[in-house]
C-alpha cells in the first residue's frame, strides 16, 4: 500500500464545472470544491446519484473536456488535453464496426508506438487479447461478438497502450451480472500483473468494494463535491464467493449505502455551514466496524448456511 506521505500521483484541487443556464437565468454549477488524490497503483471508485458529476470529472482528468476552476496534475504535470498516458473505457465499448478484434487493439498499439513494424504491433496487441481471455477471437468483427467479449475488447485496447493511468466510466453496466462478475474478476487479475492505477465510475457498491483500494462518495448535485472517502482494506486478492465473509465486509457496504440513500441528501446543508471544509472525511474501516457493531451486534458474525440445505449468495442482488 503506497504511503499517505508519498507524493501523489494525480492530483485534482478545487475542480468545478459550471454551466451556463439554458433559460437565462443563474448559472447551473454541478460540483465545486472538488479535491482528491490518487497514488501510484492505487484503484480508486467513485458513486454517487445521477446527476453529481462523476463522469465529467472523469472526462476532465482525460482530458475531455476542461473545467470551470481549478487545476488537474497527473505525475507532475498539469492536464491539458487529451494524451495516450490515460486510456479511458466507457460505457459503450466504442469498437470500430469495420475492423477485427486484432485490428481494433493494434489501431491503438499503432497510435502509441508508431514506429514499430506490424510484427511487433500485432505480438503486443494479442498479448493483450490473451489476457482477456479472447485467444481465438481474435480475427472476429465487433458484430460477431457477444456484449461481454466486446467490452473486453475495449479493456484489452485501454490497456495495450500501457497508459499511466486508467479512467473507466461504468464500464460493466450494460452487461448481465454473470458477464459482468466474470470480467471484474479478469480486471482484477490484470491490475494485479501491471499494476495500474485506476479511477472507475461505478453505481454498484458491491463493484466498488470488490475492485476498489478507496471509494469516494460524491453528495447530490448541483454543487456537489468529494463528500467521504472510505479506505478499503479487505486483503487482496479478493473472490466475489468470498469477499462477503471478511469482518469489514458489511460495515463497508452498509456505510456505503447509508450514503447514498440517506447522508448524500444531508450534506448540502452541512456543505453550506459557515465552518465547512472543502476536504471530505477520510473513514477507516476499523472506526466502520466498531460503529457497525455498537449498533447491530446480531449482524456482527456472517451465519453458516444450514447444514445439507444449498447456500446461494448473490453479491450483486
Amino acid at each position: 500500500m503506497t504511503s499517505p506521505l508519498s507524493h501523489p500521483f494525480l492530483q485534482v484541487e478545487n475542480l468545478a464545472r459550471i454551466y451556463p443556464s439554458p433559460t437565462g437565468g443563474d448559472d447551473v454549477t454541478v460540483f465545486d470544491h472538488v479535491n482528491f488524490r490518487i497514488h501510484k497503483g492505487e484503484f480508486v471508485a467513485v458513486t454517487g446519484h445521477s446527476g453529481c458529476g462523476k463522469s465529467t470529472i472523469l472526462n476532465i482528468l482525460a482530458g475531455l473536456d476542461t473545467a470551470s476552476t481549478g487545476n488537474v496534475f497527473m505525475d507532475g504535470r498539469e492536464v491539458a488535453g487529451p494524451s495516450l498516458d490515460r486510456g479511458v473505457i466507457f460505457q459503450s465499448h466504442a469498437l470500430m464496426p469495420w475492423l477485427t478484434v486484432l485490428e481494433n487493439v493494434s489501431f491503438a498499439v499503432k497510435s502509441r508506438w508508431p514506429r514499430w513494424n506490424k510484427q511487433k504491433v500485432c505480438d503486443h496487441a494479442m498479448r493483450y487479447i490473451e489476457l482477456v481471455g479472447l485467444k481465438g477471437a481474435e480475427h472476429k468483427k465487433p458484430s460477431q461478438l457477444s456484449g461481454g467479449m466486446k467490452q473486453r475488447v475495449g479493456i484489452a485496447r485501454a490497456f495495450s497502450i500501457e497508459p499511466k493511468m486508467l479512467l473507466m466510466d461504468e464500464p460493466f453496466g450494460a452487461l448481465d451480472a454473470l458477464t459482468r462478475g466474470v470480467i471484474q474478476e479478469e480486471l482484477l487479475k490484470i491490475c494485479a500483473e501491471t499494476q495500474q492505477t485506476v479511477f472507475m465510475i461505478t453505481h454498484d457498491v458491491d463493484e466498488a468494494i470488490l475492485l476498489a483500494d478507496k471509494i469516494m462518495l460524491m453528495s447530490n448535485g448541483p454543487h456537489a463535491r468529494i463528500a467521504e472517502i472510505v479506505n478499503n482494506t479487505l486483503p487482496r486478492p479478493r473472490e466475489r464467493s468470498a469477499i462477503h465473509k471478511q469482518p469489514h465486509y458489511y460495515p463497508i457496504r452498509n456505510h456505503l449505502v447509508d450514503f447514498l440513500v440517506s447522508r448524500s441528501k444531508q450534506f448540502g446543508a452541512l456543505r453550506d455551514a459557515p465552518d465547512a471544509t472543502s476536504s471530505p472525511t477520510v473513514f477507516d474501516p476499523a472506526d466502520l466496524l466498531e460503529s457497525f457493531e455498537s449498533t447491530q451486534p446480531e449482524l456482527n458474525v456472517v451465519p453458516a448456511p444450514p447444514v445439507g440445505k444449498p447456500h446461494i449468495h448473490l453479491v450483486n442482488a
